[in-house]
């Protein structure tokens, strides 16, 4: 039997992101027409992945729609398993696991990106190290794939008036950008972005903003690609995976 899918998104008030979050649920459904796909959340939106456990016929595979491990993946999300889950429970990697630098190049392609720009990666930031890592990885090959400096910066962590920002703008003109773009490492648009995006209208005007990851087919590959792993062999993927 095909084991169905759980979406376990973060959840924000920002009604931006459980609209892409169901999106992506729905370009996954798209690419696996044998498997129910469902959506829940860690906090904030409904379903509640607790609920959604509860209200499980049988056993199911998750795969968290989360960019960097980090506390949720590593602690909130098993313990929410640990107390809801009445069938087993199989749960892949963060999506994040995956590289999605071609997801990143794309949009700043879509928004103008143009060959004297210095980019700058921006993602939510964690206390744990290793996604912070992640994130770092990210914006170096994002460099190596548009041969140009990127600098990362943290949206929880833009400093006194934004002052790391200011400094990897600063490196970037330094290296011989004329433009700054901005690039997010985010599933969807809300009120972190916004807030890197004011302080870069402020200290760098005329700068580019890509959009956030959103249903990039890399993003959708990833889901689909832990799903299959988690729920079974190669053989299994190929013939549940619809391209």
């Amino acid at each position: 039997m095909t084991p169905p899918l759980l979406l376990v998104g973060h959840g924000s008030r920002d009604p931006r992101f459980a609209d892409t979050a169901r999106r992506v649920r729905a370009a996954v459904s798209a690419r696996l027409p044998r498997v129910d796909v469902g959506l829940s959340f860690l906090d904030l939106d409904e379903p509640l992945v607790g609920d959604a456990l509860d209200a499980m016929a049988g056993e199911c595979v998750i795969v968290p729609l989360l960019l960097a491990p980090g506390y949720h993946s590593d602690v909130d999300l098993p313990a929410i398993v640990a107390e809801h889950a009445r069938h087993p429970v199989r749960s892949g990697h963060v999506v994040g696991r995956h590289s999605l630098v071609e997801a990143l190049a794309d949009r700043l392609r879509e928004a103008g990106l143009r060959p004297d720009d210095g980019t700058v990666v921006t993602a939510v930031g964690s206390s744990n190290p290793v996604a912070e890592k992640v994130v770092r990885r990210r914006a170096i090959e994002l460099s190596t794939l548009l041969h140009r400096p990127v600098e990362v910066v943290f949206a929880t962590r833009l400093g006194t008036d934004g002052s790391a920002l200011h400094a990897a703008i600063r490196r970037l003109r330094k290296a011989g950008a004329d433009r700054i773009a901005l690039s997010p490492y985010f599933l969807s648009a809300g009120r972190l972005t916004e807030v890197v995006e004011s302080a870069l209208d402020r200290l760098a005007p005329g700068s580019l903003v890509a959009g956030p990851i959103g249903t990039h087919p890399t993003l959708i590959d990833a889901v689909v690609d832990s799903y299959c792993r988690t729920a079974g062999s190669t053989a299994f993927a190929q013939s549940i995976s619809s391209r």
